[in-house]
């Protein structure tokens, strides 16, 4: 045993043995400490002065770097992470100093590229995987797509001759690179490099023109490229990098990865995908059991991490902008802020990706091998252990064990377990296995007359044939739920009317086949109520939200809200894609998720109609604070860095009542006296109510009313807040009316600085606490119910729950003459805490005789919670007049006593 502790070393590694042995003069070349880009540039300048030609120079570098590694890494206990910063930028520095080279060499003997405008012609080299995510294991290969801007020719020689193609000149440009860095000579290699992953893999040309690019990932780009080019990244030349036509190729490839909508079709192309490996896994190791041990590609290895990774990335990073990182340990971050892994099933994955690939390492550390598999040789094994920190290969191989259950759990888990071999599966399904005439024997009712219609309907017709097959799996699946008693026929013949139209946006249904639970869920909604399908239909992307279990035990969180808004405008901040239209768009997709996961709670009865108002409430205040934020951001001609700036919400968002698709009461306030502040915050209004107002292709945020600012429509749209407070407190001739009082006793400041909004507090406080002639402001109040009412006209027989005697708005204007008449003495009834609220407190200051404001609030919230059910199910709310007796009572009581009528 003391024995292999001795070789708990770097120098049991027969590769560090040939190093030391072949180089022990030049490795003193190499500075001390973590190789980075300065020690590797270094090391290659001493080597060019020691005389060795430019290949030798780029190969001696890498063996060096890698012994050096191997040092750190197992006697020092460096990080994954700092070896492969070191391998990419080791990889980044040899392409670069190779690029160079080639380029030198061949303008030399044809000239520069040039493209149609004169202009030099220029060439990309692209990192794909570990590269581009700086992952690089210390004996990969490089995988590299080569890209150019535009097509031309080159000048020639001094004379003009020897003008060739820019595509040929770059081509030529190509095999230079790879005889440098690929080729193998007396002195080793640099890097295996691998250009399959290029358009139409080897059969395709060695560079590609970006226009060529474009329209091949737009025509032929298959799935599994969309995992390939994720983790893409200019690498070479060093000056490229950051540079307009680098720019030019991620606006290229990032719609291409990530898709605008909620994409589930990757699921089957990644099945296939993993199948292929794993098959091909399987033949190398047949009669080869010593090649079953795959640290990579066996089950839950390093790819199953990066497969779910990735799958996660491409299917939700169009929305959430901040998961387009490339790292994989990065990535797993992100997806716990962005609610899509639980931080337990992050952290063990991250863990086992971190042992995985310290294991990795080792393999390759022995012999500098591109292999992934466990020696079979009990002292290489133990070596490995011991340098782990474990005690023997028996422990190796638990943990190996330990964290590639945990992965293969995880992996199974997010694409619905491992599915039956098949021989010579492609992944396709016959359009011949299964039809709609075939289906229809199985249905019944509603929801078979619904489907029949489908037999003709040119959506269907057109789907292609894996489309139609997910489609008719999920009508057989609904119709056995049907069967079966787990949903209604109702519902089933709702979920048909959904999707009707949406049959060409092929990824919802591959979302319903992949998450039962989410097919479930739907078509429990739209059984509830109809206005949740008429929500679906113009928002369906937002039904992946059913997807989280934890949707129906949270509630609406505005600081984790506004928070991951910030985060993904900052993603897209980075990535220069923060335009307008991207943060409208933004901003509709996370309300309109808000609004879904709220309607969910509240169909699934988590919620009372008092907290689905209150979230709703909560949501709108914090999409004005942000949009203001942002607007402000984006104002040309702003003039301090936090405005001066003010909403006051009236209404249902003013008093927390607020329903699914009300509009916003509010109005604009500042307190600036700078000369330009009237025309600065006219501006931002301006903008601010275009951006909650105006329809994008992901729709709009909310409808605005600013008719209660003072004056109503013919004033100012915004406002000082001197100018404000004198209009509400009869300050000066121009002044507020009566019912604009009855409003003030339910508005807040929903935006602006807590000592602006404790001066509109002490606004409101001083309204409500004037001196009043009562018998006049009953008068008042009543000759404004009464033309409210004129305005609304209940059929007799009838009772409407909002508008008839004794319904809702009788009950609010009672409140608000109590709060205005006796706020004064009162100071219970000054705050804004809602109707049910303050009608107690009425009662409990001997205002109401009884249990009449208890009875009074009971009502209230019974009529507000018959008015939310019917517009969920979009009908009327109306009822015959004897269905509500006591509610109705309760209202014509409390209206008499105030109101003596």
């Amino acid at each position: 045993m003391t024995r292999l502790e001795n070789q708990a070393s770097a120098a049991h590694a027969r590769f560090v043995q040939r190093v030391r042995r072949r180089y022990a003069t030049e490795s003193a070349l190499l500075p001390p400490g973590l190789p980075g880009k300065a020690a590797i540039a270094s090391l290659a300048s001493s080597l060019e002065t020691e005389g060795h030609e430019p290949g030798h120079v780029l190969r001696i570098t890498r063996q060096l770097i890698l012994e050096r590694l191997a040092t750190l890494d197992c006697e020092e206990g460096s990080t994954v992470e700092d070896v492969t910063a070191s391998m990419t930028a080791l990889a980044e520095c040899s392409l670069d100093r190779a690029f160079a080279l080639s380029y030198a060499a061949l303008s030399a003997q044809y000239g520069t590229p040039l493209s149609p405008s004169g202009t030099p012609a220029q060439l990309l080299v692209v990192g794909m995987g570990k590269l581009g995510a700086r992952e690089l294991n210390v004996s990969s290969d490089i995988d590299l797509i080569y890209v150019y801007d535009q097509d031309g020719e080159t000048t020639g020689d001094s004379v003009g001759r020897g003008r060739i193609s820019n595509q040929e000149f770059f081509a030529k440009m190509v095999r230079g690179i790879y005889a440098l860095i690929g080729d193998s000579t007396d002195y080793g290699f640099v890097f295996r490099v691998d250009l399959a992953l290029r358009p139409n893999g080897n059969s395709g040309p060695a560079a590609v023109s970006l226009s060529a690019l474009e329209e091949y990932l737009h025509v032929q780009g298959r799935e599994w490229e969309r995992f390939a080019w994720l983790k893409s990244r200019v690498v070479a030349p060093a000056a490229a990098v950051g540079s307009a036509f680098a720019l030019q190729l991620r606006a290229v490839v990032v719609p291409f990865v990530f898709r605008r909508y909620l994409d589930y079709n990757v699921f089957d192309s990644l099945r296939v995908l993993h199948r292929q490996i794993r098959d091909h896994a399987a033949k190398r190791s047949a009669g080869r059991p010593e090649r079953s041990n795959d640290v990579k590609l066996s089950r839950g290895g390093i790819r199953e991490i990066e497969f779910t990774v990735q799958l996660l990335q491409v299917v939700r990073g169009g929305q959430f902008p901040d998961l387009r990182t490339r790292p994989t340990t990065s990535a797993l971050g992100r997806l716990v802020r962005a609610g899509l892994m639980p931080p337990t099933s992050a952290t063990a994955l991250a863990e086992a990706y971190v042992f995985l690939r310290k294991v990795e390492h080792r393999i390759q550390y022995l012999d500098d091998q591109q292999t992934h598999v466990l020696p079979t040789n009990e002292e290489d094994l133990c070596w490995i252990a011991l340098t782990l920190g474990l005690r023997d290969s028996s422990e190796l191989l638990r943990e190996l064990d330990r964290h590639r259950e945990v992965v293969a759990q995880e992996f199974d888990s997010l694409l619905g377990g491992s599915e039956p071999a098949c021989k010579g599966c492609t992944g396709k399904h016959s359009p011949n296995a299964m039809d709609l005439e075939s289906v229809l024997p199985s249905l019944a009712g509603g929801f078979q007359s619904r489907i029949k219609d489908w037999q003709s309907h040119p959506r269907v017709l057109a789907l292609k044939d894996e489309s139609r097959y997910r489609l008719l799996r999920l009508i057989v699946r609904t119709g056995q739920w049907i069967a079966e008693g787990r949903t209604t026929e109702d519902a089933a013949v709702r979920l048909a009317d959904w999707m009707e139209p949406l049959l060409r946006r092929e990824s919802y249904l591959a979302m319903l086949l992949e998450r039962p639970q989410v097919h479930e869920r739907l078509l429990r909604m739209l059984g509830a109520a109809r206005w949740p399908a008429r929500y679906l239909l113009k928002h369906p992307g937002v039904i992946d939200e059913l997807a989280d279990s934890r949707t129906l035990d949270d509630r609406f969180d505005a600081l984790l809200f506004e928070a991951d808004l910030e985060r993904r405008r900052s993603a897209l901040q980075i990535s220069g894609e923060d335009d307008d239209e991207s943060l409208l768009n933004l901003l509709r997709r996370a309300h309109h998720a808000e609004i879904f996961r709220t309607l969910t709670r509240d169909i699934e009865g988590r919620l009372t109609v008092e907290q689905v108002a209150d979230d709703l409430s909560a949501l709108a205040q914090s999409v004005l604070s942000v949009t203001t934020r942002w607007c402000w951001m984006r104002l040309k001609n702003r003039h301090v860095e936090t405005p001066n700036f003010g909403i006051i919400a009236y209404g249902k968002l003013g008093g927390k009542e607020l329903g699914y698709g009300s509009d916003l009461d509010i109005v604009f306030v500042y307190d600036d006296t700078d000369d330009r502040a009237a025309e600065v915050y006219s501006a931002l209004v301006r903008k601010l109510i275009n951006w909650l107002t105006v329809k994008t292709g992901e729709g709009d945020l909310y409808e605005i009313d600013t008719a209660l600012r003072p004056n109503g429509n013919s004033g100012l749209l915004v406002t000082s807040f001197d100018a404000y407070s004198n209009y509400q407190q009869q300050r000066g001739s121009n002044t507020a009316w009566t019912w604009e009082h009855q409003a003030i006793t339910r508005a807040r400041c929903v935006f602006g600085s807590a000592a602006l909004a404790q001066r509109f507090e002490s606004v409101r406080h001083a309204v409500i606490c004037s001196p009043r002639d009562v018998p006049s402001l009953r008068a008042e109040i009543h000759h404004m119910r009464d033309r409210v009412r004129q305005a609304h006209t209940v059929q007799p027989d009838f009772f409407d729950v909002k508008h008839s005697p004794g319904g809702m708005v009788d009950i609010e204007f009672a409140v608000q003459f109590l709060v205005l008449s006796y706020g004064r003495i009162h100071a219970s009834l000054l705050d804004n805490v809602g109707n049910i609220a303050l009608l107690q407190r009425a009662q409990a200051a001997g205002l109401l005789p009884g249990s009449m404001g208890s009875d009074a609030a009971q009502s209230y919230r019974e009529l507000r919670h018959i008015q939310h059910t019917a517009r969920l199910n979009e009908s009327p709310t109306t009822i015959v007049s004897t269905a509500l007796p006591a509610e109705q009572a309760a209202g014509l009581a409390l209206w008499a006593h105030v109101f003596g009528t």
